[in-house]
C-alpha cells in the first residue's frame, strides 16, 4: 500500500511545538502509575482491562490548557502517550505473574521478588516499544489509508476537540470521585452487602448482582453485545451446569473436592460447586477460545509478518524532517541486545543465549501481530491472550525437553510468558499512540521517548501492585480472581504433569467449539463462564445503558454520540477511581493487623439488601446524570 501523499498533520511538519517537558513527563508519569494501578486491580478481578489513552488525554488537557494555562496539542499528546504505556504493561503483567504467587501460596515456591517483577516488565516494555520503532513507517504511515487504529485515531479526535474549545475533564473527574465513594462505602465502611442474591431452592442455581461502579463502567464501555456474551456464559455455568451436577452427582465424590457433591453444596451453595467444578470448565473453554482466536488470525498473521517484513525492507532513506524522526537504528539494536542479555543472565528466566533469542525474535514476531491487528480490529480485540497460551505451550514443552521439570520449569515458563505478554501488550499500545502522533503531527522519536518513560515508571510501580493485591486479598479468592493468571498456571501444570481434572477441562474445550460453531464468540462467552455469575450480571447492567441509549428514537446523531462518548468518559473515570480505591483498601487490609480497619466503629451494622439496591440506583443514576441529563442533554 503506498502512503497517502495527500495526508497533513494537524500541526505541520516545518512547525516545533514543546513535546517532552518537566510538566508533561511529571503529569505523564503520575497517569502511567495511576492508571496501571488501576487497569492492574480491574483486569486481576474482571478479566478485562480498558484504554487508559482517551482518559489520560481529556485529563492532560486539563492540567496542560485549563491549569498551567498552556496551549500545546502535542504535549498533552506526550502525557496520554506516557500515561497509557503504564496500563498496557500492567495489563500484560497481570495476565501471568499472578501465577508465581499461587504457587508460593500452595507451599511449591517463593513470590516472585519485586527486582524479579520490575525486570521482567522492563524487559517486555522496552522490547515492545523498539520492535515497534521500525515497523512504524510499515505500518502507521504506508497503510495510513487502509489501517484505521480505532483507540488511536479516537484519542487524536478527543485532543482535538479539546484543542478547538472546552474539555470534558470534569466529567472523568466526577467518576473518579463518586466510584470512589461508592466502593468506600461498600468495601471500606461495609455499610452494605456487595452482592445481591437470589437461589433458586429446586434447581440448586443462582442469579444475582454484584453493586461495584466499575464492573458497570466496563459493560458500557464494551457495549451490549460483549456484556451478553458474558452474561449468557455466566447464566449458562451458574444456572446449567451446577444443576446438572447437583441432579446427576450429588452422592459422588469427585477430584477436586474432597466431600460428596451434595455436601459442598450445603456446605457452600451454588458458589462452593463453581469454585470446585465449573471453574475448571471455564479455564478449559477460555484457554480454546485464545487458541481459537489465533488459528482464525493465522492467515491474517502470515500476511501481517510479511508485509512487515517488506516494509521494514523499504523504509531506508526516509526524510529528515520533525515527523518523520524516530529513535536511531543503532539504539534499538543495541537496546534489544542489552535486553537479551538481561533475559539471559538474569536467574529468573532460566534459559540460555539461545533460549533468549528465540524470546527476542518469538517476541518480534508478536509484536508485528499486535500491532497490525490493533489496527484492523482494535485494541479490545488484540488476541493477547492467545498468544501467550501459544508461548506458555511451546517455552514448557521446550523446558520440560532440557530437563527443567517441577516447579522450576513452571516458574520458568511462566517468566517467559511474561515477557511475550508484555511485549505484545506494548506493541499494540505504541502503535496506537503513533497513530494518534502521525495524525496530529507529532515528532515520532519523542513518542517513543515517552513510551519509555512510561514504561520505566510502570515497571517499578507494578510489583508493588501485586503485593499490594495479594498480601490484601490473595490470587484466586473472590476478591481478587486473576482469571488469566489462574488459566495460565493449569496450562503449564497441566503440560508438566501436574494434576488436573482433566476431564472438566475438556467438557470446557468441547462447549468452546460448539460455541464457535454456533457463531458466538468464545472468549467473552468463556470469561463469563469462568466468572461468578454476580460480577457478569453487573457488566450486563452498564451493558443495557449503553444499548437503550443508542436505542433512542427521536434523538438526533450528533447528540446521542456526544451523551454516549459523555458517558464514556464517565466510565472510564469509575473504573480509575474504584482501582484507587481498591489499592488503598488493599493497603488499609494489610494495615488492619495494627488495627486499623475504616470498618471498625460500624462493625456489626449493614443496611442490608436494600442497601444494596439503593447504591446500585444510585450508581446508575450518576451514570445517566454525566451522560444523558449532562450537558448535552436534549433541548426541546
Amino acid at each position: 500500500m503506498s502512503e497517502n501523499k495527500d495526508f497533513k498533520p494537524y500541526i505541520p511538519a516545518e512547525k516545533v511545538t514543546p513535546e517532552i517537558t518537566v510538566t508533561s513527563v511529571i503529569v505523564g508519569v503520575l497517569l502511567a502509575i495511576i492508571f496501571g494501578a488501576a487497569n492492574a486491580y480491574l483486569g486481576l478481578r474482571v478479566g478485562l482491562t480498558v484504554s487508559a489513552s482517551i482518559p489520560a488525554a481529556v485529563i492532560s488537557m486539563a492540567v496542560i490548557r485549563i491549569i498551567m494555562k498552556k496551549n500545546s496539542i502535542l504535549e498533552s499528546n506526550i502525557v496520554q502517550t506516557i500515561g497509557s504505556a503504564g496500563e498496557s504493561l500492567a495489563a500484560g503483567a497481570i495476565f501471568t505473574l499472578p501465577a508465581l504467587f499461587l504457587w508460593a501460596a500452595e507451599g511449591k515456591g517463593e513470590n516472585p521478588g519485586l527486582l524479579e517483577i520490575t525486570v521482567i516488565a522492563l524487559c517486555g516494555g522496552i522490547l515492545g516499544v523498539m520492535f515497534m520503532v521500525p515497523l512504524r513507517n510499515a505500518l502507521i504511515v504506508k497503510e495510513h489509508a487502509t489501517l484505521p487504529y480505532p483507540e488511536g485515531t479516537a484519542c487524536a479526535d478527543v485532543l482535538l476537540a479539546g484543542e478547538e474549545g472546552g474539555t470534558n475533564a470534569s466529567t472523568v473527574f466526577k467518576g473518579m470521585g463518586f466510584a470512589a465513594i461508592f466502593k468506600f462505602i461498600v468495601d471500606g465502611l461495609k455499610l452494605v452487602p456487595s452482592e445481591i442474591n437470589y437461589t433458586f431452592k429446586s434447581l440448586g442455581g443462582q442469579i444475582g448482582t454484584q453493586i461495584y461502579p466499575a464492573l458497570i463502567g466496563v459493560g458500557y464501555i464494551v457495549g451490549p453485545r460483549i456484556a451478553s456474551y458474558m452474561f449468557v456464559g455466566g447464566l449458562f455455568g451458574w444456572c446449567v451446569l451446577i444443576p446438572i451436577i447437583l441432579l446427576f452427582g450429588s452422592d459422588i465424590v469427585m477430584y477436586p473436592g474432597t466431600t460428596t457433591i451434595a455436601q459442598i453444596f450445603a456446605d457452600s451453595g451454588p458458589s462452593g460447586i463453581w469454585g470446585s467444578y465449573v471453574r475448571y470448565i471455564g479455564a478449559g473453554a477460555i484457554a480454546t477460545g485464545g487458541l481459537i482466536s489465533l488459528i482464525k488470525s493465522f492467515p491474517l498473521i502470515c500476511s501481517t509478518f510479511a508485509q512487515a517484513m517488506k516494509g521494514l525492507k523499504n523504509s531506508g532513506g526516509r526524510g529528515t524532517a520533525r515527523t518523520e524522526q524516530d529513535l536511531p537504528m543503532n539504539v534499538i539494536l543495541i537496546s534489544i541486545a542489552v535486553v537479551a542479555l538481561v533475559i539471559w543472565l538474569f536467574p529468573a528466566i532460566p534459559v540460555n543465549l539461545a533460549g533468549a533469542i528465540m524470546i527476542v525474535v518469538f517476541g518480534f514476531f508478536f509484536a508485528t501481530v499486535s500491532a497490525r491487528m490493533v489496527g484492523l480490529v482494535g485494541s479490545s480485540n488484540n488476541p493477547v491472550s492467545g498468544m501467550a497460551i501459544a508461548t506458555l505451550l511451546i517455552a514448557t514443552l521446550l523446558l520440560k525437553s532440557m530437563g527443567m521439570t517441577g516447579i522450576e520449569g513452571m516458574t520458568g515458563a511462566i517468566a517467559i510468558g511474561s515477557v511475550i505478554c508484555v511485549i505484545a501488550a506494548l506493541a499494540g499500545d505504541t502503535s496506537q499512540d503513533l497513530k494518534t502522533g502521525y495524525l496530529l503531527g507529532a515528532t515520532p522519536k519523542k513518542q517513543q521517548i515517552g513510551e519509555l518513560i512510561g514504561i520505566l515508571a510502570s515497571s517499578l510501580a507494578i510489583g508493588g501492585v501485586l503485593y499490594l493485591l495479594h498480601k490484601a486479598w490473595g490470587y484466586g479468592t473472590t476478591e481478587i480472581p486473576a482469571p488469566q493468571a489462574t488459566l495460565m498456571k493449569m496450562i503449564v501444570e497441566g503440560i508438566m504433569g501436574g494434576d488436573l481434572p482433566w476431564s472438566l477441562v475438556f467438557i470446557g474445550v468441547f462447549i468452546a467449539i460448539g460455541i464457535e460453531i454456533v457463531g458466538v464468540p468464545v472468549m467473552p462467552f468463556a470469561v463469563g463462564l469462568y466468572l461468578p455469575v454476580q460480577l457478569n450480571a453487573c457488566i450486563m447492567i452498564g451493558g443495557i445503558i449503553n444499548l437503550l441509549m443508542n436505542r433512542r428514537k427521536n434523538v438526533d446523531q450528533k447528540t446521542k454520540d456526544a451523551q454516549i462518548n459523555d458517558g464514556t468518559l464517565y466510565c472510564a473515570g469509575m473504573i480509575a477511581g474504584e482501582g484507587l480505591v481498591g489499592i488503598a483498601l488493599a493497603i488499609l487490609a494489610i494495615l488492619a493487623v495494627f488495627t486499623i480497619d475504616p470498618s471498625a466503629p460500624l462493625k456489626g451494622f449493614s443496611l442490608g439488601t436494600i442497601g444494596s439496591i439503593v447504591v446500585l440506583a444510585l450508581i446508575i443514576l450518576t451514570l445517566l446524570k454525566s451522560s444523558l441529563w449532562g450537558k448535552n442533554r436534549v433541548r426541546k
